[in-house]
């Protein structure tokens, strides 16, 4: 009796947890199209019925937000300083969280610590010395000072999600490598590197998407209208939307904004999935 109780009560679990998840995922669809469909609009339909349909989508919302707003230059700067952040990122991380999952060496254990503590630590509580460092340097208001601080803040959560990838990974070609003589620089980038592709595409991938969005540290340190990314753009148009009430443009810009993080997403997930799967067991 008790048994059959446990069964029913875990399978109500379940059930709750899948009614929820897809209760969830209809909720975020339904309000993706309805962001889509609001920026098809004019303004009058917008103010007249939220949620009726354009009676004639409105593409010219689009190419406003990247003419008038400057959105499409503020798309660019965020392909170039997201791009070569995540490009940087991973070619600091991968090496050393090979390193400090393949080898034991005196100091190995507290640097893997000190990198799992850097990950605990909130950007916001150094945004004042990051920008006291960065100003006497002379590196804020332009891309490379943005770009610099990406990078510090990445590598943490890289070189831990990374570490745990390649730890999974078999030793037999590895040892079958030193014994041919091969250096361990070429081991890595011969051997290991293509075996751990899908952890370091799954750190890209995260790491693209969280910088992609990212606003607070771009906010601090770009001053510059030219240099804004997507996500300052997006910020300074709703605030000039306030002034000219043009609703369905801001939503089109929204838009802009989404799209490219759902396509990678969407193309990609796959890796996603298989690179967490791969990276959460250890053998």
């Amino acid at each position: 009796m008790i048994l059959k109780q446990d069964i029913v009560r875990s399978r109500l679990g379940v059930l709750i947890t899948r009614l929820f998840l897809y209760l969830w995922c209809g909720f975020s669809v339904f309000s993706f199209l309805w962001i889509i469909t609001t920026s098809l609009k004019t303004n009058r339909e917008y103010v007249k019925n939220i949620w009726g349909l354009p009676a004639l989508p409105q593409w010219e919302n689009f190419v406003k937000v990247f003419t008038v707003g400057n959105l499409g230059l503020n798309f660019f700067n965020s392909l170039i300083v997201v791009g070569i952040s995540v490009f940087f990122i991973i070619l600091i991380s991968a090496p050393a969280a090979y390193i400090l999952s393949r080898f034991s060496f005196k100091g190995s254990n507290t640097l893997s610590r000190l990198f799992y503590l850097g990950m605990g630590v909130p950007f916001q509580l150094l945004l004042i010395p990051l920008f006291s460092l960065m100003f006497s340097m002379r590196l804020v208001g332009g891309h490379p000072g943005i770009i610099l601080v990406y990078i510090a803040l990445s590598i943490p959560f890289t070189i831990f999600l990374i570490q745990g990838f390649f730890r999974t990974l078999p030793s037999t070609m590895e040892e079958a490598a030193y014994i041919d003589g091969c250096h361990p620089i070429r081991t890595f980038f011969s051997i290991m590197l293509p075996l751990g592709w899908p952890g370091i595409v799954t750190a890209a991938i995260f790491n693209f998407i969280s910088l992609w969005n990212e606003f607070l540290l771009a906010l601090t340190f770009l001053n510059d209208r030219a240099g804004y990314t997507l996500s300052i753009g997006l910020y300074a148009l709703q605030g000039s939307m306030q002034y000219t009430g043009d609703w369905v443009a801001l939503f089109a810009a929204i838009v802009v904004v989404t799209i490219p993080t759902l396509i990678v997403y969407m193309l990609l997930s796959r890796q996603i999935i298989e690179g967490l799967t791969l990276g959460a067991v250890k053998e």
